[in-house]
């Protein structure tokens, strides 16, 4: 079995011990501090290989020393400390990308391939380096992998001398980079996140929110390359902020949604023209509103602006003891079976994958 025969079964491994406990993942969110760009670290129970290990030397018995025929091996051990009921775990990082963690969790899902608006007729073509061949044009040829071919060829030959280690590269040794052409459609997709910062939002219900995020970003961003995030805090006013200060800002006070809306809504118009950008608002809170009249303003903007600009309208209720949770009511009221309006009720974390269901399950 070649190498990468090898290596392809050990990340199918991978993927199958990272599904097996996939909502541990979500819920707990080991792998996303463990984030570097376009790559995730995942800690993963070590699967140990037979081999031969050496232990202490024994006293006596056949086969070392001077044991007869019939002598005892050894006494027992005298350790102290009572027998453990549990095996030991030896984790180990795995690396994936997170075009592949999108696969599982389309997979694990079930979601349907997201079909982009704007300009997905018109394609734009990538080359992508994927391997090494022993031909091609001298303006690809890697002087590494040709060197080590070359070292290998006179080391198994026997003209090798490492008193005067002279490498010299035939034909036969050089390696190219080889690429192929990728034709993806020109389309591009910005995520505004919105959250209530008010105080009953607490530091378990952004945690919710962080790692929700994440998941709904690696999605988007299987769909589209090079995807934007923009990110807005509310209670009774609404700023734009980075995302570190969008996950750790809290602040006490009323809550009027409507500020939010009409930020995102001031941003897709100077930013985001509706006809070129797949826009996805998703807006965040434990369900709070200042008055009824607030309410009855956010409906309006999502009706007349959200519903007809954006691919989808998305609101995640964070559930908070301090909360009322209307909010998400009065939207099921006004937008019952919506495929524009998303809405999704989050009890815990465990509920995380149900909740990205509702919002990424309608493929849109």
């Amino acid at each position: 079995m070649s190498i990468k025969e090898d290596h392809s079964r050990f990340r199918d491994i991978v993927k199958g011990k990272v599904k097996e406990n996939f909502k541990k993942y979500v819920s707990q969110g080991e792998m996303i501090g463990k984030r570097e760009d376009e790559f995730v670290k995942i800690p993963l129970p070590s699967i140990d290989i037979p081999n031969f290990r050496y232990g202490a030397k024994q006293q006596g018995g056949v086969g070392q020393g001077d044991g007869q025929q019939g002598e005892d091996v050894g006494d027992p051990g005298q350790g102290q400390g009572a027998a453990g009921d549990k095996p030991g775990e030896h984790l180990v990082e795995v690396e994936l990308s997170l075009d592949e963690l999108a696969d599982i969790l389309g997979e694990k899902l079930q979601l349907p391939r997201i079909e982009p608006k704007g300009n997905k007729n018109i394609d734009t073509v990538k080359t992508k380096y994927n391997g090494l061949a022993p031909v091609g044009p001298e303006g690809l040829r890697q002087f590494k992998n040709t060197y080590k071919q070359a070292l290998k060829r006179m080391i198994s030959s026997g003209y090798y001398d490492p008193v005067d280690p002279k490498i010299v590269p035939i034909r036969r040794d050089f390696r190219y980079k080889t690429f192929k052409k990728i034709i993806q459609p020109q389309t591009k997709a910005v995520v505004i996140y919105m959250m209530d910062v008010s105080g009953s939002m607490g530091d378990e219900q952004k945690e919710i929110v962080r790692l929700e995020s994440f998941w709904i970003n690696t999605w988007l961003k299987k769909h589209y390359k090079g995807l934007e995030t923009r990110f807005i805090i509310h209670d009774a006013a609404a700023k734009e902020v980075d995302e570190n200060t969008f996950f750790r800002t809290s602040e006490s006070g009323g809550t009027l949604i409507s500020s939010a809306y009409k930020l995102a809504q001031q941003i897709i118009e100077t930013d985001y023209p509706p006809n070129e950008w797949n826009i996805y608002p998703f807006h965040f809170s434990d369900g709070d509103n200042w008055s009824g009249e607030d309410t009855r303003l956010c409906i309006k903007l999502i009706r007349e602006f959200f519903i007809p600009n954006t691919n989808a309208f998305c609101y995640g209720q964070v559930e908070s003891k301090y909360g009322s949770g209307q909010f998400l009511k009065d939207l099921q009221k006004e937008f019952p079976e919506s495929e524009q309006v998303l809405l999704s009720q989050i009890e815990n974390r465990d509920k995380i994958l149900d909740s990205i269901k509702d919002f990424l399950g309608k493929g849109k």
